[in-house]
């Protein structure tokens, strides 16, 4: 049986490339990689005769920056999807795949927004961003409140939607309790489609409403 949510991938990701970004894997150090979806302007194209690069050039931005860091949900362009199409008109926009998230690995063992936050910055300067705006959400927007903190000179502003500047122990017992969950990890990492439905239902602002069949779907890919 077809993986709905593998399906509409390639889909995605076509429109993505329509709408301005197309995907860009970076080297933070041996053992990280993380992906951006970076402005289709930026990549440098081929010279005439000269073989295209799996790994091309990229030139810096000519327009003001944004940098999109999604939440713990889904990755980069799921969570941006809708937002990318209005954005690229005026700004260079720049989707990365927080780190274990799309095709964004390390062999580190460290799982702190701290950690994320310093690779993130890491990749924005290997692909040629100085200043930029930033946009988080959830997840993302805790490591955007480290990235500021971390390196003022880098960010200029900052959007932050449904975050807090940083989990303590109080609010995180308090949240899960509320939830009926006994752990971070049991709510983060569901295993079930009740489990999924329970972390989507976090990370939105209103109910969706998806039949049992995409959740499963989206339980096996993600």
């Amino acid at each position: 049986m077809v993986n709905l949510v593998a399906a509409q991938k390639p889909l995605l990701h076509g429109l993505m490339k329509m709408a301005g970004v197309q995907p860009h894997m970076v080297e933070i150090e041996p053992g990280t990689v993380m992906n951006f979806w970076v402005p289709n302007e930026t990549i440098k194209k081929p010279k005439k005769g000269e073989k295209k690069s799996d790994t091309p050039t990229l030139t810096k931005p000519n327009k003001p920056v944004v940098v999109l860091v999604h939440g713990f949900a889904a990755e980069g362009i799921v969570t941006w999807q809708f937002q990318v199409g209005s954005l690229t008109k005026k700004y260079s926009v720049y989707i990365p795949d927080l780190l274990f998230f799309g095709g964004s690995i390390t062999d580190k063992t460290d799982r702190s927004p701290t950690f994320q936050a310093e690779t993130l910055v890491q990749g924005l300067r290997k692909i040629g961003v100085e200043k930029c705006i930033l946009v988080g959400f959830s997840y993302g927007g805790m490591v955007a409140f480290k990235m500021a903190e971390l390196y003022p000179d880098l960010v200029q502003a900052m959007v932050i939607s449904g975050s807090i500047l940083a989990m303590t122990d109080s609010i995180s017992e308090a949240t899960l309790s509320e939830l009926g969950f006994k752990s971070s990890s049991e709510l983060l990492l569901p295993n079930s489609v009740n489990g999924l439905k329970a972390l989507l239902s976090v990370a939105t602002h209103k109910k969706l409403w998806f039949p049992n069949r995409l959740h499963k779907d989206y339980l096996e890919v993600c």
